[in-house]
């Protein structure tokens, strides 16, 4: 009974030295413009491809973009689309499955013939290189970006980034653990946030193609996001 009655007053004695509780007004957050309406992006997803922000999914559909997604591994050729997206994630360990898949690498490189948007973000770059090598083993890729790259045993790249693109600042991630050798000059380079000027990640383009090992956060600059992809 001691106890119980000192537990009670402490309980009470700390109650009384707590500050006031806050109270949050809910922000009103204007929708998105609705730039990508009736606009088909294909979304590479499976074990290959599986890093992709779901705030980035939600935000091309409240832009009125229609998402398809399809599995490069699985041996799905480019569903009909105006734009290619192709997120982050393992390519490494599905080397034979991507180099076999030769007729999706003829989709890609048919879209990009016509001037069709695709963004590739760290495993999607890697992806689009004319080769990949892990743990000894080596294969041909898609061959659109003329680069090669390893992976490595420690990591290569981590911290929050920016980049200016012409079509507006665009935040995001780095986090690889690859070397890569690019036979083409960066358009940009992304810098990290903390203003450690030495780090920073190279951004590459090629006709409508952006590439980089960042992981864009597509809600920092709705406006951006869409141009990237078309609108």
């Amino acid at each position: 009974k001691l106890y119980e009655g000192l537990s009670h007053e402490l309980a009470n004695q700390a109650a009384g030295d707590l500050p006031p509780l806050a109270s949050f007004r809910r922000a009103s957050v204007e929708p998105p413009p609705r730039a990508l309406s009736g606009k088909v992006v294909a979304m590479a997803k499976d074990d290959a491809f599986g890093f992709i922000y779901q705030a980035n999914l939600d935000l091309l559909r409240d832009m009125g973009a229609e998402v398809a997604f399809f599995s490069p591994v699985a041996g799905d050729r480019l569903p009909k689309c105006d734009a290619l997206y192709l997120p982050g994630g393992y390519p490494e360990l599905h080397l034979r499955a991507l180099s076999e898949n030769v007729e999706l690498i003829r989709d890609i490189k048919s879209h990009h013939g016509l001037g069709k948007p695709i963004v590739a973000e760290c495993g999607g770059l890697l992806y689009l290189l004319d080769s990949l090598a892990c743990g000894g083993e080596a294969a041909p890729l898609a061959g659109l970006l003329p680069g090669r790259a390893a992976l490595s045993g420690g990591l290569r790249g981590l911290g929050l980034m920016s980049v200016d693109f012409e079509e507006g600042a665009l935040r995001g991630h780095a986090f690889h653990h690859s070397e890569l050798v690019m036979d083409l000059e960066p358009a940009i380079l992304g810098k990290r946030l903390d203003g450690k000027s030495d780090r920073v990640e190279p951004v590459w383009r090629m006709g409508r193609l952006t590439a980089s090992y960042i992981h864009f956060y597509l809600p920092s600059n709705p406006a951006a996001a869409a141009a990237l992809l078309g609108a």
